[in-house]
């Protein structure tokens, strides 16, 4: 007899849940005997070990905080560790008590960005030995993001921009940093172009032209060229110069002056 699969559990209608339409529970796999090693466990090499202080945003002396190699949909998301390897229920009471501080003080750092609402906490202990702590940010106003699947929702929705990921990032760091350690998140760089050369504007410009405005600094830079190029050709000679008539001209005027002489 097969088994028949699970109704569709009621949070599918929950308006915090990211998809619609027909929805199917699959089918559960049957327990294995032995689990798998997480990464960092047995003889699974860490990645957060193997990780230098550079891969992080800001670093202390017993805790480092790391950010995606992107920008996601979410305003942030970051990561807390330990330096030492060791799990959640591993910790010594230093650390234990530590890691209460930090999750404040880094909840505190990421509320404190423009744009956010609330900060969720999360631990999952199934990807990595090595102690990790998720936050994520959600967008102020965006109510339907509420709640547990703020997680999914960061893969769904549109990335937000390098530049406010980037800023965001050297905010947070900066403000741990106030309370020790170090920051390593840089703010965007400024994009910015300056004109490819400067001319000084002639005194005889006609008003016109003096009252022209331009949209941009490139823009002003593309026009150069092209003005160089319409005075290139002018020789001081005049359009018709090297017409039959011209040449012409000197010997009749001489001819004359001869004519009109007094023998």
């Amino acid at each position: 007899m097969q088994d028949t699969p699970p109704s569709v559990p009621d949070f599918t209608q929950w308006p915090s849940f990211p998809f619609e339409g027909d929805l199917h529970v699959k089918q559960l796999d049957e327990p294995v005997p032995v689990e798998p090693p997480r990464r960092g466990e047995g003889l699974r090499e860490c990645t957060a070990c193997n990780a230098p202080d550079e891969a992080y945003i800001w670093v202390g002396e017993r805790w480092r905080v790391r950010a995606m190699d992107r920008p996601t949909g979410l305003p942030m998301v970051l990561i807390l560790e330990s330096r030492s390897h060791l799990d959640l229920g591993d910790l010594p009471n230093l650390l234990a008590a530590e890691l209460g501080v930090m999750t404040v003080r880094l909840e505190r750092a990421i509320r404190s960005l423009d744009g956010v609402a609330r900060v969720h906490v999360n631990r999952w202990g199934d990807g990595s030995a090595h102690l990790h702590m998720w936050f994520l940010a959600r967008p102020y106003g965006r109510l339907q993001l509420r709640g547990t699947f703020l997680s999914l929702w960061d893969s769904i929705l549109p990335p937000i921009s390098e530049a406010q990921w980037r800023e965001n990032l050297a905010m947070v760091a900066a403000w741990l940093a106030e309370f020790g350690g170090r920051p390593l998140a840089e703010p965007p760089r400024i994009q910015w172009q300056a004109p490819s050369s400067l001319t000084a504007q002639s005194v005889g410009e006609a008003p016109e032209e003096a009252e022209e405005e331009t949209a941009s600094v490139i823009e002003a830079a593309d026009e150069i060229p092209e003005a160089e190029a319409a005075e290139g050709p002018a020789t001081g000679e005049p359009a018709n110069a090297g017409t039959p008539e011209e040449p012409e001209e000197p010997e009749k005027a001489e001819e004359t002056r001869r004519a009109q002489a007094p023998r």
